[in-house]
């Protein structure tokens, strides 16, 4: 006769107690009823608005190098700090602007370039410090520009034109969406002998297109330069969309 073990019994029995995982099930979705006689016809349509942007979305930093990591770290301090301050100068509130980027890497010989070394060496670091900015002003947004690289900025990365409060415009591309879909599907019943019963349901999608954005690869500017007049910068218009995919049920 064989023998079970205590232990084993007493692991056998936690085994057989332990309660069933629940089984996930998806609940049903209800199904549209719909009259005899009746179909069904679904619309997709899309609502556009047209806005000026009020606000332009950038980028700005410097990038310096040194011998060593502090050495490239220090200059990188010095510069962007004037480069911040200018910010603040030129009317940008403080929190409009948020480093977005602070790095430090090593900088290596090509062995390719250099016979006397066959593998590639630290040389020197690079440094980099980027702040995001909110501009509010766009009728200066140039002149802004201008003045980073005055101060120092070696990186400039934009504009991206938005709106700081969009809702508004996407309301109006929302409303335009549903009477394009309502249009379309009157235009479809008729088509086919039929008349619009009502709508069963409403799906949303949605954005806005702007213009592309403007990348600027900035140096130090000489006095020269200086006296140049403020880089044209033309903020276009946006286009706030909203699309719809609208259920409705048709009756002869």
């Amino acid at each position: 006769m064989k023998t079970i073990r205590p232990l084993a019994l007493a692991a056998t029995l936690a085994v057989s107690l332990l309660p069933l995982a629940p089984v996930q099930a998806q609940m049903p979705q209800p199904a549209l009823e719909v009259a005899p006689g009746h179909t069904l016809l679904t619309v997709n349509a899309e609502g556009r608005a047209l806005r000026e942007p009020d606000i332009a979305l950038f980028t700005a930093g410097v990038t310096t190098q040194g011998h060593d990591a502090a050495e490239a770290l220090a200059a990188n301090a010095r510069t962007m700090t004037q480069v911040i301050t200018a910010l603040k100068r030129a009317g940008v509130a403080e929190r409009d602007i948020q480093t977005s980027n602070l790095s430090l890497n090593p900088t290596y010989s090509d062995p390719e370039r250099d016979p006397m070394s066959q593998v590639a060496q630290i040389i020197g670091y690079t440094a980099s410090n980027n702040v995001s900015v909110r501009h509010r002003k766009l009728d200066d947004y140039g002149a802004v520009v201008d003045t980073l690289v005055a101060a120092g900025a070696n990186q400039v990365d934009g504009p991206n034109f938005q709106l700081d409060d969009p809702e508004p415009a996407l309301d109006e591309a929302r409303l335009d969406a549903i009477r394009t879909a309502r249009q379309r599907a009157e235009l479809y019943a008729g088509a086919a002998g039929l008349k619009v019963v009502r709508i069963l349901s409403i799906s949303e999608g949605g954005g806005y297109q702007g213009p592309q954005p403007i990348i600027i690869t900035a140096s130090r500017r000489s006095a020269a330069q200086a006296a140049a007049p403020p880089s044209p910068v033309q903020a276009g218009e946006l286009q706030m969309t909203a699309s719809v995919t609208v259920l409705y049920e048709l009756a002869p």
